[in-house]
This record gives C-alpha cells, structure tokens and sequence, in this order.
C-alpha cells in the first residue's frame, strides 16, 4: 500500500446478511478497526479474504488496494454482526489467513538488545493486545507465550493492538519452562516480575540481553516458571495500590529496559 493517502479501490458488492455471530469462517482471523484492518492490509505475510467496509471506513484508510480486491461496501448495522458484541468496528472489517507460526530460534537469532516479553497464563485478550502494542512502542524483539494459556489470535487483540500484532512477532511454545531454558543459552537474563520480590526492577536489571516474565493478574506466575527466572523484581508502587493491570506493568517495564543506560 502507497504511503499517499489516496481512495481504496475494489469489487464492491452487496452486503450478505444472516452471520450475525462474530466468528470468522472456519481456519480464519476477523479484524475490526481502522488500525488493526489497515496494518494487516499493509503487512506482506497476510494472507487476505475479504473487507466488509462502509464508504467512510474506506475514506479513512491510507493506500491503495489491488482492483480485484475482495471488498463489499455494507452498513454500519451490517458490520455489527460480524464482530463481537459492541465492538468499535470504525465501518471496517478483514477477514483473513492467520500469520505463520514462528520459532523461538529465529527470534533467538536477532538483535539481543531488543527485550523479549514472557507471559505465563495472561489469557485476557485486552491485555495481550496492549501488551502487544508496548512491545511495537519499545522495539521489543517477540513476545512468547504457552500455547494453551494465551489467546487465539483475532479481533479483540488486533483491536487492542492498535495494528501491533503486525510488527510484533507473537512466538507460542508448547513448554514455557523449556523456552525459558532456550532463552537463557542465547545469553538472556530472565527477569520475573513479582510484587513480592525484594529487589526493583531498576536493581535487577542487567546490562546485557533481558527477557521480561509476567504472570497472570492475580495469581502470578506458576511457580515452575518462577523456578526458571534468574531473578524476581518489582515495580516501586505506592503501597496504596496492591498491583498493577499486567499490561501497565509490562509496559512499565519495558521503559525501563529502554531507558537503563541512558543516565551512564
């Protein structure tokens, strides 16, 4: 897509009605909202099925698609059915192939400078997504998960993402403990973040390569898990708050990685 904001062109039809459940066809991704929808229109490893848009949704979008792009011009009312309930659609909606399955080795592979987030059974969508969206702030090389305590990837993340689920790799692993074990041979600190621990995380933090652990709001990490970090931190908080929402606490935290050296 051209950086010049010029009117999307494609086959227009006739909005189809009766789906009314907000589920993606069967091995499909349904993203909603300007960001998430122009970023994956943007991104050259999707694969794309078709756009449902209403003529002021095509207006905000930069760029240009190809002629025969599979586009449907509807209405507001009709995109409400092929999302979930109440969602802020912004008169967009791409249905589409999921992203290729990533390995841990190739993100191993990288930029060590660039931090690594670890998420042990954050299964909220929200937060994955806005953690998603601090990862892309803070140049964060990936962020891994279990495969079955995360969230499947689709609207309410891309929504919360904010177009981030594009730019940001998303590794999902069988084993966290064992990608944790992979993490540290590549060189990685592995930093767990815990209201209990004793130290902040602006003493635990290292010069070198950081890979960043959150747990579960509420429960934390699994204690397997916590066995696998090299040291526990915690965010200085006024003791009138108990925690921090998972996502604010790693974005906390990824400033501060961001930020360690800046005062040498």
């Amino acid at each position: 897509m051209a950086k010049d904001k010029k009117r999307l062109r494609g086959r227009a039809g006739r909005m189809q009605g009766g789906r009314g459940s907000g589920r993606a066809a069967k091995g499909a991704v349904r993203l909603w909202g300007r960001h998430a929808v122009e970023a994956a229109l943007m991104n050259p490893r999707r694969q794309h099925r078709k756009l449902w848009a209403t003529r002021e949704g095509i207006d905000s979008l930069d760029g240009e698609l190809p002629a025969d792009f599979p586009l449907e011009y509807a209405e507001v009312t009709d995109l409400a059915r092929l999302v979930a309930k109440d969602a802020p659609h912004q008169g967009l909606v791409l249905e589409c192939e999921p992203l290729d399955d990533l390995h841990l080795s190739d993100v191993l592979d990288g930029d060590p400078a660039r931090p690594i987030i670890v998420l042990d059974q954050v299964t909220d969508p929200h937060n994955v997504g806005a953690l998603l969206r601090s990862a892309a702030a803070f140049d964060a090389a990936a962020i891994v998960t279990q495969d079955r305590h995360a969230p499947p990837e689709g609207g309410v993340i891309g929504k919360s993402a904010s177009g981030a689920l594009e730019i940001v790799p998303w590794v999902r692993v069988v084993n966290l403990s064992r990608a944790l074990e992979d993490i540290a041979e590549a060189g990685y600190w592995r930093i767990g973040l815990a209201g209990e621990a004793e130290a902040t995380l602006a003493e635990a933090l290292p010069t070198g390569p950081v890979a960043l652990v959150l747990g579960a709001e509420g429960e934390g990490m699994r204690h397997n898990v916590t066995q696998h970090c090299d040291a526990l931190a915690r965010l200085p908080i006024s003791e009138a708050m108990e925690s921090l929402n998972v996502s604010n606490a790693g974005a906390i935290a990824l400033y501060a990685v961001a930020t360690r050296n800046m005062g040498d």
